[in-house]
């Protein structure tokens, strides 16, 4: 993907999504996959996974993707004020229900993906703690500085840390009982009869269960081992599912290869 610079970017008229350069993100995949499937065009923005970037503090009070900006509107830095302005803009399929209780149950199990404490969270905290070791599990306030803060920004803690992988299980037994649920009532989403929210984030967010093949994700070779290792975490549930249905919407939905 040609990514612009923020200090170019800034100035520019239109949506603006900021994304981490050469990094198959699932927060940022997600949101491209939003404003895609919803037929919204953006500028890509460049931001440098786990650097300062002072630039984009300067214009969006935060150093993290995804960050979309509209217009002269207020940065969206949630995923879900992302979520809603996608659909707000865009005029291809709705990323959210019509019927209320449909629409409250899509967002609620997109919460659970990619929320505080969603699977994403938990995903993340494991990788640190493969990323940093034993001595970091047991002593976060020892970190470097930088390493410090984003300790503090993601709630790494011992509790924390001990608490992630049942809530990981806990998630994806959800999500195949919904999609069980789903196939009982003949419909092939997780949501209803037709791609919600929900969906996508799945399919983006596997990455952190098993990543897309190589020709269709190439991401490097030391991001991809750490996206698989679960460790113990996922066993005794069955995946298989799960990751039909990631296929399920990337082939009828969301563009391949990625393009990051």
């Amino acid at each position: 993907m040609d990514y612009y610079e923020v200090s170019e970017a800034r100035h520019m008229k239109g949506l603006r999504l900021v994304l981490s350069a050469g990094v198959p993100g699932p927060w940022g995949e997600a949101a491209k996959g939003l404003f895609q499937v919803r037929g919204v065009p953006f500028i890509p923005v460049a931001q440098v996974p786990a650097q300062a970037n002072s630039d984009l503090v300067a214009w969006t009070g935060v150093r993290n993707a995804p960050v979309a900006v509209y217009e002269d509107e207020a940065p969206r830095t949630s995923w879900l004020d992302i979520l809603m302005l996608a659909q707000r803009l865009g005029d291809g399929p709705p990323l959210l229900p019509a019927d209320p209780y449909l629409r409250a149950l899509a967002i609620g199990i997109s919460h659970e993906i990619c929320g505080q404490w969603g699977y994403g969270w938990c995903r993340r905290l494991m990788i640190f703690a493969r990323l940093w070791g034993e001595e970091a599990c047991r002593n976060p306030g020892e970190l470097p500085p930088d390493q410090r803060q984003l300790a503090r920004q993601y709630d790494f803690r011992p509790e924390t840390l001990a608490s992630a992988p049942q809530r990981l299980r806990d998630i994806l037994r959800m999500l195949n009982d919904r999609l069980e649920a789903q196939r009982q009532m003949e419909h092939c989403y997780l949501v209803g009869d037709s791609l919600t929210a929900a969906d996508i984030y799945w399919a983006t967010f596997s990455a952190m269960l098993e990543p897309l093949p190589h020709d269709l994700n190439p991401m490097p070779d030391e991001l991809r081992d750490l996206y698989a290792d679960q460790g113990d975490a996922v066993d005794g549930i069955d995946t298989a599912p799960l990751i039909e249905h990631r296929d399920f919407i990337y082939r009828n939905h969301l563009k391949l290869p990625l393009d990051f």
